[in-house]
């Protein structure tokens, strides 16, 4: 209920809405790029994956946005982000078609693998450069004190898209697995999000050109790069609450990664063996349903419960609850504890996402919006890869270890205690004004 009535508070802006149909359309084409991304690398039945291959494709695909990050950052505080919208959908959608044209051809050979890669490293690089444009874009379209409403509804529905994407993705490579070879499967789900795309690209369109911001446009120079980098760093210092919350996320899905990686390995290589394909993709599809289900059901706890607790208390309680759910039932190896666990550590790790969303639009002053959420995606990009490679040192080729979870257990306890102490004092309420007006 709480999350319906956010979400009718927020659509009466009619920016928002199109905004919102911008992120559920392109999120949804993610979902299902994701699963025929994994179907082709992760699940092909002549290979069994392990933490080192997986750390593999992550450092492939992640590492040169990260690189690249600080030069996108400037161009969301320089150019129309409507604009941004609309031409990444479009690239995306084109990368697509020759992914699809590329798996479809059914060869593995080394020269194909690096094309694969290297589209691939194209198209996951500009799916985080235009979730930076959307999180920059989205305080134009709500009011100021709306932040924490608006990030408890936002970050869930696109997910929700993305789960859409999943469900669809995974039901079809499963029917047309039936039915057709493997690499034909997987080039019709590549072919599939490139229409995606383009339909989410005519929906921005909607949008008008310079409503999204930024406020102020200038010239864009080369030199402006790193010294846009540098200032965005040093706003961040003088704005404590929101650069400490970005720390701390790095932190938390550095161990949420870690248990990622290790739950890919279990699905595939320990409930199930090699050349189980169909049954581990239906069954890690379920997991990513209700881990999302955890998405959104976070999207209706976290206003109330910052409203009750206020933002640092409620981030607090959620790595805690993080950590104890981490050992029980996350360390039980069994389906059905499996799945309980992913629930509420998606709802706990949302949680987490949605207070540190809040605490950068609400503390970023908008000229630095992009180049901020551009770090934040650099945050979330090397955090991923650096948790992959600890999965690769760790963990064994089936994922299983009940020592790796207890270990991450302490350290979310670990990044709750540092996150307590550094934000003593600190004001972390801003954006959420109204919520704390609204009666308990």
């Amino acid at each position: 209920m709480e999350f319906l009535r956010s979400l009718r508070r927020l659509w009466r802006h009619p920016l928002f809405r199109r905004l919102l149909a911008v992120r559920v359309a392109t999120q949804s084409c993610d979902g299902l790029l994701q699963i025929a991304l994994a179907s082709f690398v992760l699940f092909s039945p002549e290979r069994q994956p392990d933490a080192a291959s997986i750390a593999t494709v992550l450092a492939i695909t992640l590492l040169p946005f990260s690189v690249l990050g600080p030069f996108v950052g400037v161009v969301l505080d320089r150019f129309s982000r409507r604009q941004v919208l609309v031409v990444v959908d479009l690239c995306r959608s084109v990368l697509c078609l020759g992914l699809a044209a590329l798996v479809a051809t059914g060869l593995r050979t080394p020269a194909v693998e690096t094309v694969f890669y290297g589209l691939v490293l194209l198209a996951m690089s500009l799916n985080r450069f235009l979730l930076a444009a959307l999180s920059a874009s989205l305080p134009h379209t709500i009011d100021a004190d709306e932040y924490m409403v608006a990030n408890s509804v936002v970050p869930t529905v696109g997910p929700a898209g993305a789960l859409i994407g999943v469900g669809v993705g995974t039901g079809l490579r499963l029917l047309l697995g039936r039915s057709m070879p493997d690499y034909t499967a997987n080039a019709i789900l590549f072919t599939v999000a490139a229409a995606g795309f383009v339909l989410s690209a005519s929906l921005a369109l909607r949008i008008p050109r310079d409503r999204l911001g930024p406020d102020v446009q200038e010239p864009t120079r080369a030199r402006d790069v790193l010294s846009g980098l540098a200032e965005a760093l040093r706003h961040l210092r003088a704005r404590p609450a929101a650069g400490i919350g970005l720390l701390t996320i790095g932190a938390h899905r550095v161990v949420y990664g870690v248990v990622t990686v290790a739950t890919i390995l279990v699905y595939r290589n320990y409930f199930h063996t090699v050349d189980e394909v169909d049954a581990a993709i239906a069954d890690l599809g379920l997991l990513v349903v209700v881990t999302g289900a955890g998405f959104v059901l976070a999207a209706a706890v976290t206003p109330p419960g910052t409203a009750r607790l206020g933002v640092r208390r409620w981030l607090v309680v959620s790595l805690v609850a993080s950590g104890v759910l981490q050992v029980l039932p996350g360390a039980v190896y069994a389906t059905v504890p499996l799945l309980v666990a992913a629930f509420l550590l998606g709802v706990t790790a949302q949680n987490v996402k949605i207070c540190v969303d809040t605490l950068v639009q609400a503390n970023v002053d908008d000229e630095l919006k992009g180049r901020v959420f551009v770090l934040y995606d650099m945050v979330f990009n090397m955090a991923l890869v650096i948790a992959a490679v600890i999965g690769a040192l760790v963990l064994p080729a089936n994922g299983k270890s009940v020592l790796v979870l207890v270990v991450l257990a302490g350290c979310y306890l670990a990044v709750a205690a540092v996150f307590a102490a550094t934000t003593r004092g600190l004001a972390m309420d801003r954006g959420t004004e109204s919520l704390q007006a609204q009666p308990a």
